[in-house]
């Protein structure tokens, strides 16, 4: 067989999160900061125009109170689907339901709860 077509082989069997070299710190770097603010603490250089604060993501006490599955589901449905801010947008369209499960891994990681 040719080395070419092996390796083009080889490569459709590695999964696609092995392929994606997108990490949960990169996708909340490049999605969530502008609101969020690059510390988590919700100081995003969008704030200023905003008429509802986003969440805090280092306040562990904030953050405790909500189940993974109400952050699962906001970060992929938007801020409506549990009854929060209408800015907060859905992410479905953008990131694969693994990409979201490892930004609520990441999100306990900002708040360390």
């Amino acid at each position: 067989m040719n080395r070419s077509i092996m390796f083009c082989a080889a490569l459709l069997l590695i999964p696609a999160a092995a392929a994606n070299a997108e990490t949960a710190a990169d996708n909340y770097r490049t999605y969530c900061v502008q609101c969020h603010g690059l510390k988590g603490d919700g100081k995003g250089i969008n704030v200023a125009d905003m008429s509802t604060q986003p969440r805090d993501h280092t306040d562990a006490k904030e953050m405790s109170a909500r189940t993974d599955q109400e952050l699962f589901k906001v970060i992929k449905e938007g801020g409506q689907s549990i009854n929060k801010s209408v800015l907060m947008p859905p992410w479905s369209s953008i990131l694969t339901d693994e990409e979201i499960q490892d930004l609520v891994k990441h999100l306990h990681k900002l708040c360390k709860c």
